[in-house]
């Protein structure tokens, strides 16, 4: 089915379904969590697509930022998003807030790369929540925006807390994680 944007697997029918569900050269969707954007398009639109659908997400440039997330108290489920531009890439630092089970929210946050899987590879992030006595990290290679947010989730590949933890980290209702891209 890719085949006119790069694909050049022939394969089975029986295999070819699920090739396509994780095929590189498939559309890329909308990367943007909490939004109902239908857009699909190549990887190389993808930020053209952010930068002017989606203009309140904010980029900073450099290796060490920090994703401020305001406002962690707000009621039901909540994303934050930002976009890191470092090596030549886009990364998109997502903060989730879902509820788990009756009243229990957690927080999931994870960083994406806008490229592909193999380039993922190359990659690696660290996040950190640091508070007066407490310091909270993780670090793991990024996932391509290919796979998303909710893929992360499910894989647990991202940082996970409790609101409790988030109060302990947060200042006046704000969360600041420091983010670290590094090369591998």
């Amino acid at each position: 089915q890719y085949a006119t944007t790069g694909c050049s697997l022939t394969l089975h029918h029986t295999e070819k379904p699920k090739h396509e569900a994780i095929c590189e050269y498939r559309p890329y969707s909308c990367p943007c969590p909490g939004t109902s954007c239908d857009w699909e398009g190549s990887l190389e639109a993808v930020m053209s697509h952010l930068m002017h659908a989606h203009k309140s997400i904010t980029t900073l440039q450099g290796e060490d930022i920090i994703f401020l997330a305001t406002d962690i108290n707000l009621p039901g489920a909540v994303d934050w998003v930002m976009m890191q531009s470092c090596f030549g890439h886009h990364f998109m630092l997502v903060l989730k807030k879902q509820e788990k089970c009756e009243g229990h929210q957690q927080f999931f946050a994870t960083v994406l790369l806008i490229g592909t899987r193999k380039q993922a590879e190359n990659f690696q992030y660290r996040l950190e929540l640091h508070g007066s006595c407490h310091r909270l990290t993780w670090e793991a290679s990024p996932c391509s925006i290919h796979d998303g947010v909710n893929m992360a989730i499910r894989n647990s590949n991202c940082l996970v807390f409790d609101t409790a933890t988030a109060h302990l980290f947060a200042d006046n209702g704000n969360l600041g994680i420091n983010v670290t891209i590094s090369m591998c």
